[in-house]
């Protein structure tokens, strides 16, 4: 089967948007861990397939699949490439407005002047069974043992789950070690995104994410917007921060509880092709 493709990235947070045949072969699990690989393959963190949805007022519907072949609830970096993809394509409103739809829920995005485009990823979720998490009540923060050491954090669902840490610095964090260890405990029943924060002020954070099914990223934007949730629910964060990722800058934007979180940053086409899978 050969498909053809468009690889874009945010930040370097890098994807393959492939278009679904109506109606026709999909790759499955292993495929999508072949076109992964960044030898042998095209190489990505997430592919995300397009498909037409059945509700008239999206424009599309799209599936996030991670470099191991699993499937993603949502993606921030994605959703904001998928938006720029069907605007360079002609398919989203004169405004630049485009509506779409994942499996972490509806999401509005806008491509803005500067080719930046911004997504509405909902109202974080602090409830643990909505991460899910095997936690008994809703708090600020947790405790696990994992790695052989006591690791305290907060969690939140930007449509998929996620759990930031506080660090003092950020470039000698045990980003993989701690990562995978809490991303494989036995409280994630569905495994979690796992982030690191660095806070400089109320408006700045550095941020490293280790993401189910692909591992460190240059940017991740639910991440993003997780760690903003989280220090922002500690009363440390105001309500726009500069986000600094390895691959650039992200821009987010939450007024608190109850209110949608946006995410800012650049969307970018690296280059287009077709692969035999």
């Amino acid at each position: 089967m050969k498909i053809a493709f468009t690889k874009m990235h945010g930040l370097g947070n890098d994807f393959l948007i492939v278009e679904a045949p109506p109606g026709g072969a999909r790759p499955d699990a292993a495929q999508w861990r072949r076109l992964a690989d960044r030898h042998t393959g095209v190489g990505f963190d997430q592919a995300l397939l397009l498909e037409t949805t059945r509700a008239p007022q999206e424009a599309v519907r799209y599936h996030v699949f991670n470099a191991d072949g699993s499937e993603a609830e949502q993606c921030g970096n994605g959703a904001r490439c998928v938006a720029r993809y069907l605007q360079l394509h002609g398919r989203g409103a004169a405004d630049g407005s485009v509506r779409l739809e994942s499996a972490g829920g509806p999401v509005a995005a806008r491509v803005l002047d500067d080719g930046h485009v911004s997504v509405d990823l909902g109202v974080p979720d602090f409830e643990p069974r909505s991460l899910p998490f095997q936690a008994g009540s809703v708090a600020a923060n947790y405790v696990l043992e994992a790695a052989g050491e006591r690791i305290e954090f907060g969690a939140v669902a930007i449509g998929n789950p996620h759990a930031v840490l506080r660090v003092e610095a950020i470039e000698s964090a045990p980003v993989e070690r701690i990562g995978r260890a809490l991303q494989e405990h036995a409280d994630f029943p569905r495994q979690v995104n796992v982030g690191f924060m660095e806070i400089g002020d109320a408006a700045h954070i550095r941020l490293r994410v280790f993401e189910r099914g692909a591992g460190e990223t240059l940017a991740c934007g639910t991440g993003a917007c997780a760690a903003v949730a989280v220090g922002r629910n500690l009363g440390l964060l105001g309500a726009d921060v500069e986000v600094h990722v390895r691959g650039g800058r992200l821009g987010v934007h939450w007024e608190g509880p109850g209110q949608h979180i946006w995410l800012t940053g650049p969307a970018e086409v690296a280059f287009t092709g077709e692969a035999e899978i």
